[in-house]
């Protein structure tokens, strides 16, 4: 089996879903790269330094995390071993695989429940009910709205939300319900993702959701590129 492949967007919604996940992975990186860049110039150029430089770049490796886990889901990218399924029938080979997705979906609902658990509070929402999956929302769960970040500062167009989520009050610093939304959303989008994945196993024109033998085509391409070399 090849490398990892490129799921085809037919729909012109899952082109744009397909290039704004590219372009908001390619910006955090960018982003990460310039506040960094300018630290180290700031720092040894002119003995200062963005104090919020360094949770802000710890924030968007986050969020680049959790958009590149659903991102390796989309274009079969994540590794796995494969050694029993390479050795058993055909169709037993299908079964198992179709086993592994359901598993792998079992596991993104109960990290979304979790996820969702953890951020809601946040948010000034209500965490669920339940221990493994959402039974209903727990309304005594405690307001942690006012949470803020260390050093981030809050901005100006975000004033909005304080009458909303924080009973009027002023945020000094960006409350922390704004970064840690990645997380949920994050999740929701890996389990988007699986459920893709799956449904291409069903129809065959996916293997499995993990890509086969990375490091054996990686040693043949090299191998080639010498002989012709």
């Amino acid at each position: 089996m090849s490398g990892p492949s490129r799921p085809v967007q037919g729909t012109t919604l899952g082109r744009f879903v397909n290039e704004l996940e590219e372009t908001l992975i390619a910006v955090i990186l960018g982003l990460m790269t310039l506040i960094t860049f300018a630290n180290v110039v700031l720092r040894y150029g002119f003995n200062s330094t963005l104090i919020w430089g360094l949770e802000v770049v710890l924030v968007l490796f986050a969020w680049l995390v959790l958009l590149g886990i659903s991102y390796g889901f989309k274009v079969t990218a994540h590794l796995g071993v494969d050694a029993v399924l390479n050795v058993v029938p055909g169709r037993t080979r299908r079964v198992l695989v179709l086993l592994a997705a359901l598993a792998c979906l079992i596991y993104a609902m109960l990290l979304l429940k979790g996820a969702w658990d953890y951020w809601a509070p946040f948010a000034g929402l209500d965490a669920t009910t339940g221990r493994w999956f959402p039974t209903g929302l727990d309304e005594t769960t405690r307001d942690q709205a006012w949470y803020e970040t260390e050093q981030i500062p809050m901005l100006d167009w975000l004033r909005w939300i304080e009458p909303i989520v924080n009973r009027g009050e002023a945020y000094e610093k960006l409350p922390r319900f704004i970064p840690y939304a990645m997380l949920p959303f994050g999740v929701a989008l890996m389990l988007l993702r699986m459920v893709q994945a799956t449904i291409r196993i069903m129809r065959g024109t996916q293997d499995s959701m993990i890509v086969s033998h990375e490091a054996e085509d990686a040693a043949s391409d090299a191998a080639a590129r010498n002989r012709e070399g």
